[in-house]
């Protein structure tokens, strides 16, 4: 990434989470705006602090809950639930009626999360956690069910996410993939398998396959945008 890139970058990102901003100042001065409540989203993020477990920014927040309203989301599904930050913003852009399945390999996430979202007035039918790795549970989903699609869980599965996600989503939803632009970085070759680094490439490999795999599948319109550690985003088509 070149210095104008990292400068574009940047401001498109400090653009986006002043915009976030402006919107959760709306919401709570009591103007109509799909954004969680501050004061919930606030208590969610101490909550995954004390868990050391990562928090979307409000920037890419804003972007789930655009995505989930243009894709007129009833249903969605999301692989890491982590302390329920960004199930706050996914559920704030779905319909009223919208359920949100969540899953998660750790048990204390999930509970922390229910009691986060619980505590921000979500009503529990509105949601289903569901406890287990994502590739393992996603297979149990049914086929052209979800209009929404988020995976934040990390690892070096982002392709196989990918034909998940052509499968559970309907013509016009949306799969948004955080973590590309970081893992997507140079691999190394050099590293042992145990060393951080090796993992760290592993990533690298995997990010740039699952890039190539969004750009050439017939059934995908993806899209790069430079939010968090990076957003693939793809509409099934």
């Amino acid at each position: 990434m070149t210095e104008d890139d990292r400068t574009v970058d940047s401001a498109a990102s400090s653009a986006a989470a002043a915009f976030a901003g402006d919107r959760m100042a709306a919401r709570a001065a009591g103007a109509a705006a799909p954004v969680p409540d501050p004061a919930a989203l606030a208590d969610a993020r101490e909550r995954a602090a004390d868990l050391g477990v990562g928090a979307v920014s409000d920037s890419v927040g804003t972007a789930l809950a655009m995505f989930s309203r243009m894709a007129d989301a009833r249903t969605a599904v999301e692989v890491g639930t982590g302390a329920g930050v960004s199930a706050q913003w996914l559920l704030s852009g779905m319909r009223h009626d919208g359920v949100l399945t969540t899953i998660d390999i750790e048990p204390e996430h999930q509970r922390t999360a229910r009691a986060a979202l619980s505590g921000a007035g979500i009503a529990s039918a509105r949601t289903r956690l569901i406890g287990g790795r994502g590739l393992e549970v996603l297979p149990r989903l049914a086929d052209d069910a979800y209009e929404m699609m988020f995976v934040d869980c990390g690892g070096t599965d982002h392709a196989r996410y990918l034909a998940e996600a052509v499968r559970l989503l309907r013509p016009g939803g949306v799969v948004v993939m955080h973590g590309l632009i970081t893992a997507g970085g140079p691999a190394r070759h050099d590293s042992a398998p145990h060393d951080p680094a090796h993992h760290r490439s592993q990533a690298a490999v995997d990010a740039r396959e699952a890039l190539r795999t969004a750009t050439e599948h017939d059934l995908l319109l993806p899209a790069l945008l430079p939010l968090g550690d990076g957003l693939l985003c793809a509409a099934r088509v």
